[in-house]
Formats: C-alpha cells, structure tokens, sequence
C-alpha cells in the first residue's frame, strides 16, 4: 500500500514540474520566445560553426516551436493530474484496477519525456546544437534533468502493483 502512496505522490510532483513550466513560460512568453529564437537562429555557434541543418529565423515557426513546448509541458502536466486523481481514486482497490489507472499518468509521464528528451535534447541539442552557447548548455542540463525525473517516475509507475 505504502507503494502506491509514493507513485501517487510522484505522479503529483511531476505534474506540478509541468505545470510550472508551461506556467513559467507563459508568464514570461517573451522570453520564451527570445530564448527559443536563439536556438533555433543557431546563434554564436562558435565550435561547430557550419551545421548540415539550416537555422530557423522565421517569426511563425518560432512561434510553432513555442506553442508545441508550452502545449507539450501543458498536456504532460494535465494529464499527469488526472492519472494522479485516477491513482488516488484506485488506492484502494485491488491490483489490476490499480495498474488499469496507471494509464493517463503514464501518457503524461511519456510526453514530458517528449518535450525534454525529444525536443530538447534531440531537436535543440543535436539538430540546433544548443550546448555550444552558455544559453542552451544551461537550458539543455536541465531539460535533462527534467527527462531523467519523467523516466525514472514513468519506470516506477509502470511497476506492476502485486
């Protein structure tokens, strides 16, 4: 029993990190945006000064990347909530209801790893070379630090409940 309680409340503190995130973001959009153009504009790019990919300077399709991190931790962080409601409301129950509510907070789980392996690490670190600047080296350690959380909670979570 006392496991269920710690993937409950780990369901909950993942959550709260995409929430805030999404929130953060939004709060300061400019920002976001300013911080995301000059990742994909492959500014100062100092190391590996010629790139295979072309960089992004086009308002919209800053604005799209924006919108699908913001729209990302958003989602991962709703859906999160719910699986922790859905869990919660499952505690008592016996273990194939209970990993049956696992569900949406796995899929939620999931997409935050999405947003910070995915588009973080694979698109801005790989593709827009991110870690060459002081600006994207720190935004790409953390992004890792917020994927490394979302796997290891996905891995506990997804533990079969006896």
């Amino acid at each position: 029993m006392l496991n269920r309680y710690l993937k409950i409340v780990l369901v909950l503190l993942l959550s709260l990190l995409c929430l805030m995130y999404a929130i953060q973001n939004l709060a300061n959009l400019d920002a976001c945006f300013s911080s995301v153009a000059y990742i994909l504009g492959m500014t100062e790019h100092n190391y590996y000064a010629n790139s295979f990919f072309p960089a992004v300077t086009n308002s919209f399709l800053v604005w799209v990347a924006v919108g699908t991190i913001i729209g990302a931790e958003l989602t991962a962080g709703i859906l999160l909530l719910i699986g922790c409601g859905k869990l919660f409301s499952a505690r008592q129950s016996d273990s194939s209801s209970f990993n049956q509510a696992k569900s949406l907070a796995l899929f939620g789980a999931g997409i935050g790893i999405i947003v910070w392996f995915g588009i973080f690490g694979v698109f801005g670190g790989a593709w827009f070379q991110m870690w060459q600047t002081p600006t994207g080296g720190q935004s790409l350690n953390g992004a890792f630090q917020y994927f490394v959380s979302c796997a290891f909670i996905w891995l506990i979570v997804r533990a079969k409940d006896r």
